[in-house]
């Protein structure tokens, strides 16, 4: 079982920027890829970004050139620097962890945009 903590949420005016954090309690962390997810109200859950065990990254469209993730493997810790905030940006953002068959998710933290 992998316990997923996110943090870094909050308030944050258009044009601003947040760093989440998501700490992972899996020995293993270092095989695991790991993913953001976000929800706006009423909305499905969608894929932000994600990056593998080889480091390699990928983003959705709609944050690509404006959030970056990345991952310290010695402190069993993912991230996701938010620039250039807007109010579309508006949702939970889930903390993801895959792993073969196994799909682990954080509880979430509340990012919210506006001014």
């Amino acid at each position: 079982q992998v316990q997923l903590v996110e943090s870094g949420g909050g308030l944050v005016q258009p044009g601003g920027s947040l760093r989440l954090s998501c700490a992972a309690s899996a020995s293993i962390f270092s095989r695991y890829i790991m993913r953001w997810f976000r929800q706006a109200p009423g909305t499905q859950r969608e894929w932000v970004a994600s990056i593998a065990s080889s480091d390699s990254t990928n983003y959705a469209g709609s944050v690509k050139g404006r959030f970056t993730i990345s991952r310290d493997n010695a402190k069993n810790m993912v991230y996701l620097q938010m620039n250039n905030l807007n109010p579309e940006d508006t949702a939970v953002y889930y903390c993801n962890a895959v792993l073969a068959s196994s799909i682990y998710w954080g509880q979430g933290t509340q990012v919210t945009v506006s001014s």
